[in-house]
């Protein structure tokens, strides 16, 4: 993604799979995350986690509350932007459901 540099102290950029996780434990859920879903190689050379399976992770492992998840994908790969996209916006109409059925 071209972004202008001057706005890079804005952010907290992970660029892995792992990156990604350790930030989440550390730090909570960040008020915006931007997917990117093609993340490269992981430490022993081999293509690594993607961006879909940081989702995943959000989903269906971090027991975080996603309702209010504010997000882009900003992937290259259009086949894996919609997956990622797919699976965050489901899950949080899903999220949402639940907890106003909860509240009746």
């Amino acid at each position: 993604m071209i972004y202008d540099k001057s706005m890079k102290s804005e952010f907290d950029v992970v660029r892995n799979y792992d990156d990604f996780v350790n930030y989440i434990k550390n730090n909570g859920l960040p008020d915006f995350i931007s997917f990117d879903n093609d993340l490269g190689l992981d430490e022993s050379g081999e293509v690594g986690a993607d961006g879909y399976a940081e989702a995943k992770r959000l989903v269906y492992e971090s027991g975080i509350d996603l309702r209010n998840l504010k997000f882009k994908v900003h992937s290259a790969n259009p086949v894996a932007a919609i997956q990622i996209e797919g699976l965050l916006r489901n899950y949080m109409k899903f999220l949402k459901n639940e907890f106003e059925n909860d509240s009746e």
